[in-house]
């Protein structure tokens, strides 16, 4: 059909939707460019953080790293021993006491307070929790142990680490076991399952792999927390496995390394930068393949 046989009205509309379909295209390339230039604007930094990590946390990595404790200032030798212990310990002790709590408080939230006034209370807490920064969850357990017991102490540290945890891995469980299809649900009650075994057998199962992937990322969150370490296990320059003494940590010692002027000292606060980048990098490589197998 030739442009001179159609109606004035017909070609009028056909002009407007030429004209809206430029406009669109227009439109697209236009946010298309955005996006890619705030990527690039976020990988730049992003590269050029673990670039400088890398260079500078690398020349402290020596096996005395991880053998000697934490030196005094101009020291010829020394490591960050104290350090590592005392993070792995209460990161551990801390997901092991957070993760139980968060699973259940998860299974309850997506297979029994669906629409409750229980259940929309701890949703709107947890949410809360979720945001809230970590200072002030140190500050919470130092009001609450700390000042108590009159004492810094390992135990602190691990509550304050376990209320980091929990929220995540209340907010993972629920959301997974929220994507598992009813049908499944329907099978096994039409077999007469009781409903807690159609939980742990069938709807648990099926989003395990979700589950771990919220206890992983809970962990690399944690692992560098430094703000609710300093109001609740401060720190100790030796070797300590009672909990109820001040404990070294990691993100601790990096910052009290990093402020100081002594060359030793930034040196091991690089090397301790390098391995908890290096450590939370390979967790969340490992939550995302995790997750991506589920998919």
């Amino acid at each position: 059909m030739s442009a001179a046989s159609l109606s004035p009205e017909r070609a009028a509309a056909i002009s407007s939707r030429v004209r809206l379909h430029a406009r669109r295209k227009r439109v697209n390339a236009v946010a298309l460019a955005l996006s890619l230039a705030a990527m690039a604007f976020g990988l730049v930094w992003l590269v050029w953080i673990l670039f400088e990590t890398v260079r500078l946390g690398l020349g402290g990595i020596a096996l005395s790293l991880f053998t000697e404790m934490t030196p005094p200032p101009q020291a010829e030798t020394g490591g960050l021993a104290n350090a590592i212990f005392g993070s792995l310990v209460m990161v551990s002790l801390s997901t092991l006491l957070g993760t139980p709590i968060g699973i259940l408080a998860g299974i309850y939230l997506a297979e029994y307070g669906q629409k409750t006034l229980l259940g929309s209370a701890t949703r709107f807490i947890n949410d809360i929790l979720l945001s809230a920064p970590s200072i002030v969850i140190g500050l919470f357990i130092y009001a609450a142990v700390v000042a108590q017991v009159k004492s810094f102490s390992g135990f602190a540290g691990i509550l304050a680490l376990a209320l980091i945890v929990i929220p995540v891995v209340i907010r993972t469980t629920e959301n997974m076991l929220s994507l598992i299809p009813n049908a499944l649900r329907e099978a096994a009650y039409a077999l007469g399952t009781p409903k807690w075994r159609v939980v742990l057998t069938v709807t648990l199962k099926a989003a395990r792999a979700g589950v771990i992937t919220g206890i992983l990322l809970a962990l690399a969150r944690i692992a560098g927390e430094t703000a609710p370490l300093l109001f609740t296990a401060l720190s100790n320059q030796f070797w300590t496995s009672d909990l109820s003494r001040p404990m070294a940590s990691l993100p601790v010692t990096i910052f009290k390394f990093a402020m100081s002027p002594y060359e030793n000292w930034q040196k091991l606060a690089w090397a301790g930068v390098f391995l908890i980048t290096f450590g939370v990098l390979m967790l969340n490589i490992l939550a995302r393949v995790l997750f991506r197998n589920k998919q």
